[in-house]
């Protein structure tokens, strides 16, 4: 049975009632449009030795529909056949906009949900780079352990050694200086939150998807959203006025931003390197 068939057959339609679209999906992931009669799903697809990263994005869709905060897709099946892992998603028809006042007020509820310590269950990936998520009491040393210092070894082992890893070290040395007096809660975050990743229905209802889920400091979410593009000054004075920020945000903006651009050097390569070690070299002034 080839893979397309058994997704049809895991939500209980028959194959040859199954009509295909390839969407053209992007470098890290193929994506469908299946329909089945009426209904109408949305596929990703990876290698079959892939199948854990398509599982962990079911399972933090899931984390964060539990709240009833926010609206993701939800998932329908997930498995591997044919040597395709696959991810069946609900369809949802996407307006315009979606990045607004709206979205952060919901964001805020959904920040309101925690846990006792920061990471997840389970391990799950950054795009498709591993992201670490042991449990931890100790935010800094959360930030230092699971997100900088693996970003910056997969750097050097992919020959982006020299002045970032020597800079990277002074980083992680003085990571707990930059965060000392910051205790924040354990939040359940999407933790991707760029503007590609964001949108809302036809009724203005905001929608979160491709997620990359842990509990962590909820600036992370925030941050992400000044990166990339960014969003409207409307979403983030809807979010400040829902929970205000803690003072001292910018510099921890640049530090939770570094790991999505350490992430996109460790994927795509080419200017990130020296954004990078700006981004350290304004971080170290901090330190000093």
């Amino acid at each position: 049975m080839g893979w397309q068939s058994a997704a049809v057959t895991l939500i209980g339609g028959a194959a040859r009632a199954a009509r295909w679209a390839n969407l053209g999906g992007s470098s890290l992931n193929g994506t469908w449009r299946l329909d089945l009669g009426r209904k109408r799903y949305f596929v990703k697809t990876h290698a079959a030795s892939r199948l854990a990263m398509l599982q962990a994005e079911a399972e933090g869709l899931r984390d964060l529909a539990r709240p009833g905060a926010i609206r993701v897709p939800a998932p329908l099946a997930c498995d591997n056949a044919d040597g395709c892992a696959f991810l069946v998603l609900e369809w949802l028809d996407f307006g315009g906009g979606g990045r607004d006042a709206a979205l952060a007020t919901a964001l805020a509820q959904l920040h309101r949900t925690t846990a006792e310590a920061y990471g997840w269950h389970r391990d799950n990936t950054i795009g498709t780079t591993p992201q670490g998520n042991v449990r931890t009491k100790d935010w800094a040393a959360f930030v230092r352990d699971r997100r900088i210092a693996p970003q910056l070894a997969l750097a050097a082992r992919n020959g982006r050694g020299g002045r970032l890893q020597r800079a990277g070290e002074e980083l992680l040395a003085a990571i707990p200086l930059l965060l000392a007096g910051h205790a924040p809660a354990a939040s359940l975050l999407h933790g991707d939150l760029w503007s590609g990743n964001a949108a809302c229905l036809a009724s203005g209802e905001p929608v979160i998807f491709d997620p990359a889920v842990y509990f962590g400091d909820r600036e992370t979410d925030l941050a992400m959203t000044e990166l990339f593009g960014g969003f409207p000054a409307a979403f983030h004075a809807a979010y400040r006025a829902a929970w205000p920020i803690d003072e001292g945000y910018p510099v921890r903006r640049t530090l939770y931003n570094l790991y999505h651009v350490l992430n996109h050097l460790n994927l795509f390569g080419g200017g990130y390197g020296p954004r990078a070690e700006a981004m350290i070299g304004q971080l170290l002034a901090e330190a000093r």
